[in-house]
């Protein structure tokens, strides 16, 4: 595996390369991650990884400097997976002067959910994301579904700005108890990582009441916000929405749906969803 971190090197590197399997990610490397570069290598060829954390994602109260950095462990965990290229730019590579153009996703999309609550997090990661398209030129990019709405406004991107690139979703990766693996679980401690996998079996409780029939869809949301608060979480929402464009769903529509949430466990802010 090459490591490269400057643009020009890149491209001098990839230059003929049409089929490239591109796998975007901010670092420290989980089983998640690794799966979604086998699923790359079942698509594209060679797969290329980037590795850079995004300040321009990052609230101005939210965890970009404590974000956990293992660039050197990533390495061989990437080597393993036969990635050819590791593309890792410094903030000065990446964003030589301030980056005053931005992609701002509709708000119908980009202002709901998450970006209610993280909002200019969409915003940041657009913009980083046509930025590493344009660097590396992929013909496939894969991203996993547990960030559900990024999954979905990446492909709206995509489409509506007519990049070449095919997305293709990985499914979220789970821990033996359920618990959708993330970079962030390192922040909790022993007890909290004991009580977060109730954030997944919360989900499929609301999708059991929605698959035995329940049709008051805001009540099963309410219920569980009520439950997770209970067993002293913290909910910002859990909203049973359309999978096709996240919108609520009208009375009686017979659409495939998604449950999606996001709660604070102690100082750790954890997210999942749960397709029906």
């Amino acid at each position: 595996m090459r490591v490269i971190q400057h643009i020009d090197d890149l491209r001098s590197q990839m230059h003929g390369q049409n089929r490239v399997a591109f796998v975007p990610t901010m670092g420290n490397l989980h089983e998640g991650h690794l799966s979604l570069m086998r699923l790359a290598a079942k698509h594209g060829d060679p797969v290329l990884a980037s590795i850079f954390v995004n300040r321009l994602q990052f609230g101005p109260n939210e965890d970009f400097e404590k974000y956990p950095r293992t660039f050197e462990s990533d390495c061989d965990k990437l080597e393993k997976e036969d990635v050819y290229v590791l593309f890792a730019p410094t903030e000065q590579d990446l964003y030589p002067e301030p980056q005053m153009y931005r992609v701002q996703p509709p708000t119908q999309l980009g202002d709901i959910l998450e970006g209610e609550f993280r909002p200019g997090f969409f915003q940041g990661v657009c913009t980083v994301v046509l930025k590493l398209f344009a660097c590396v030129q992929p013909r496939y990019a894969v991203f996993g579904k547990k960030d559900y709405q990024q999954l979905m406004i990446i492909r709206s991107m995509c489409r509506q700005l007519a990049l070449p690139v095919e997305v293709i979703a990985a499914e979220t990766v789970r821990d033996v108890d359920g618990l959708a693996l993330s970079s962030r679980n390192q922040y909790l401690s022993s007890d909290e990582r004991a009580e977060a996998p109730h954030l997944y079996e919360t989900l499929q409780n609301a999708r059991e009441k929605v698959l035995t029939g329940a049709t008051d869809l805001r009540t099963i949301e309410q219920k569980a916000m009520q439950h997770l608060t209970e067993r002293g979480w913290k909910p910002d929402y859990v909203a049973i929405r359309r999978q096709s464009d996240l919108l609520e769903p009208a009375i009686g529509e017979d659409v495939p749906l998604v449950i999606l949430t996001a709660a604070r466990l102690g100082g750790t802010r954890l997210i999942d969803n749960l397709e029906v």
